[in-house]
């Protein structure tokens, strides 16, 4: 089976030139490189897109630009708008993870569409999708700016293809318990000569603390002030008169 054509991101009135160089900045991560652009209100190249961008040069360069939307998919089968439920308009809605199953499958080309920062798609744009792509959001601050929309529906749709997780970095094993001991009973030998163990009494204890501190992860204030205090006493040195 052939695999579906990558979808295209298509910027409908973007304004900001780095709103679209960081667009193009979440695409690439997932490897998409196809981007559309609409009308957008400072014209195009637009010289802070690059920065915004970072690397993501090749997107940038291969953009293309419209006048209208209609323009920008008219050789495109399955056009997807993402926004908000709107009144009147009566499509499927979709999540990211359902649209890019829809477009991994599909025989032809997809699209996504973005609206402008501030308005998002309008009606009309809306109306010449066949489905919307939405996600549950707090309805108290429904608030995406344009990368985080792009990568939302980018990431989805890479989840279907071969991409590489980073490579995993190689930690160092623990240290022997012998290692561990020797070092414990340094320290301990540097607190006694500096007098740390006072009273005498809270000898064992304390040393027990400290050991309980330098053997296992996840600190607790007790552990941390006893640490403070291992510290300070490394940092009372007898002054020298002026």
């Amino acid at each position: 089976m052939t695999a579906a054509p990558h979808p295209i991101i298509i910027l409908v009135r973007p304004q900001l030139g780095q709103n679209i160089g960081k667009a193009a900045r979440a695409m690439l991560n997932f490897g998409l490189t196809e981007m559309r652009l609409v009308a957008p209100r400072d014209g195009w190249p637009n010289p802070n897109a690059g920065p915004a961008a970072s690397g993501a040069d090749i997107v940038l360069e291969k953009a293309q630009v419209f006048d209208t939307l209609a323009e920008a998919v008219a050789d495109i089968s399955h056009v997807y708008a993402t926004t908000v439920r709107k009144r009147g308009v009566t499509k499927p809605v979709l999540t990211p993870a359902e649209a890019a199953d829809a477009i991994v499958t599909a025989p032809a080309r997809s699209a996504i569409l973005f609206g402008a920062e501030r308005s998002g798609l309008d009606i009309d744009e809306v109306a010449m999708a066949r489905a919307i792509i939405t996600v549950p959001i707090n309805p108290e601050f429904a608030s995406l700016n344009l990368a985080q929309a792009v990568i939302l529906c980018a990431y989805e749709w890479s989840k279907h293809q071969s991409l590489k997780s980073p490579p995993k970095v190689d930690i160092d094993p623990p240290a022997p318990q012998g290692e561990l001991d020797g070092m414990i009973e340094h320290l301990f030998g540097q607190l006694e000569e500096r007098r740390y163990f006072f009273p005498p009494e809270r000898m064992a204890a304390t040393k027990q603390t400290l050991r309980n501190l330098l053997t296992k992860p996840g600190w607790n204030s007790l552990e941390v002030r006893t640490l403070r205090g291992v510290l300070s006493s490394f940092d009372k040195r007898h002054r020298k008169p002026d």
